[in-house]
């Protein structure tokens, strides 16, 4: 397999109502993880994200991935 060069691949962290961190990739699909602290939470996610990154269409996908602007907002409803 042809390793990628390194790239920023954005997640998202919510602390849930049991104090656990936890955090998606919206560039894959089901991609998310959690963890105790958020630097366990990144830790795990990132090994997911390399496990994406094992499927052909992953790596695809990423490959052109060149967001030009990355905006998190929240509504009520």
């Amino acid at each position: 397999m042809k390793k990628l060069s390194p790239r920023s691949i954005p997640v998202l962290i919510e602390k849930d109502e049991d104090g656990l961190y936890v955090v998606e990739c919206p560039v894959f699909s089901g991609c998310y993880s959690q963890g105790k602290t958020v630097k366990e939470a990144l830790h795990n996610i990132s090994e997911v994200i390399e496990l994406c990154l094992e499927e052909k269409e992953n790596r695809d996908l990423i490959s052109g991935y060149q967001p030009k602007e990355l905006t998190l907002h929240t509504i009520s409803v």
